[in-house]
């Protein structure tokens, strides 16, 4: 049979051919070492001085919360410093950047790229493969990652997850792809555009170097000039500004990973942002302490997962149909 043709009722497998040969490679390569330990360290290190501040307070913690979960989310005792999903979402993106800012423009440097198109695969099938294999790689990153803040938990705190806690983490990790692969389709849209891998790789980590560590600052400066919340001269429009306000803040990608991750690790978290009028923060206050089911957490935070999918989505379409219009000569 030839290659160019697949049994009647069975999907071309041109892409899966091409994701794992790209797989195989993220494997074998030195920055996949490289990322697996940077963000191991990312939340190693955070991890230990959570453990020891729950070991410290094992009396107040027990009870209010999933201790468990709070290895992820409980900030480090005495240190100004994020919690592991804090330092996991501002670290993990390298992850996406890394697996894709040369997936198309370095084959094209080479001038493998026209002899992999002549191959008896569809030209989508090259784009859509390399996507999955950065996919498969990030999760197989991610998972091992949380396997040993698991591991870390058991040993040093000496307790074992419940099944609630386990489908939390889980939910966790969901999440974390998501925002790895939103990173993943920026670097793969940046491939396909910019020819020189050098060009892309610089646009990408200069992308999450602005975002990650100055976009709190400059939407920052620029809730201020928008929204002023404190020129408001009734209740009702700095109720009005300050939504406005949270709404500059989530332009951002962080700031909704944050959030999420927020509320899927802390069963007592029941809302997302904090109050907006003093009416709200006090109402806040006087709630009875409980714990939300999963199914409750999600609901929180479905709008911030559908727009982080809906960014995941547009970044690689454009990227596929940038790819898909492209001349590519040998």
């Amino acid at each position: 049979m030839s290659a160019t043709t697949a049994p009647a009722g069975r999907l071309p497998v041109g892409w899966a051919v091409i994701a794992g040969k790209e797989f195989a490679d993220h494997l074998r390569s030195l920055r996949f070492l490289i990322l697996v330990v940077v963000l191991g360290a990312a939340a190693i290190v955070p991890l230990y001085f959570a453990a020891d501040a729950i070991r410290a307070s094992a009396s107040q913690v027990s009870g209010a919360k999933a201790i468990f979960l709070a290895l992820l989310d409980l900030p480090p005792r005495g240190l100004s410093v994020p919690p592991v999903y804090g330092f996991v979402g501002i670290v993990a993106p390298l992850l996406g950047v890394a697996f894709s800012f040369d997936a198309v423009n370095a084959e094209r440097a080479d001038g493998t790229l026209a002899r992999l198109v002549a191959q008896p695969v569809h030209r989508d099938d090259v784009i859509t493969g390399k996507f999955l294999a950065g996919l498969a790689a990030i999760m197989l990153v991610l998972v091992s990652v949380v396997l040993v803040i698991a591991g870390f938990g058991i040993a040093r705190l000496g307790i074992v997850p419940a099944q609630g806690e386990i489908e939390r983490l889980v939910a966790w990790l969901a999440l974390t792809f998501v925002w790895v692969s939103l990173w993943l389709a920026f670097g793969l849209l940046l491939s396909v555009v910019l020819r020189r891998a050098a060009t892309a790789g610089l646009a990408g980590f200069g992308v999450w170097l602005l975002l990650q560590i100055f976009g709190q600052l400059l939407v920052g400066l620029v809730t201020q000039v928008v929204a002023p919340v404190a020129t408001a001269a009734t209740e009702q429009q700095a109720v009005a500004l300050q939504n406005l306000s949270d709404m500059i803040t989530r332009a951002v990608p962080l700031t909704l990973y944050q959030e999420a991750a927020r509320v899927i690790l802390d069963p007592g978290q029941t809302a997302v942002s904090t109050p907006a009028t003093v009416g709200q923060l006090q109402q806040y206050q006087q709630q009875i302490p409980t714990l939300l089911s999963l199914q409750q957490s999600l609901l929180l935070v479905w709008p911030q997962v559908v727009i982080l999918v809906a960014m995941t989505a547009v970044c690689f379409a454009l990227a596929y149909v940038a790819f898909m219009r492209q001349e590519i000569r040998a």
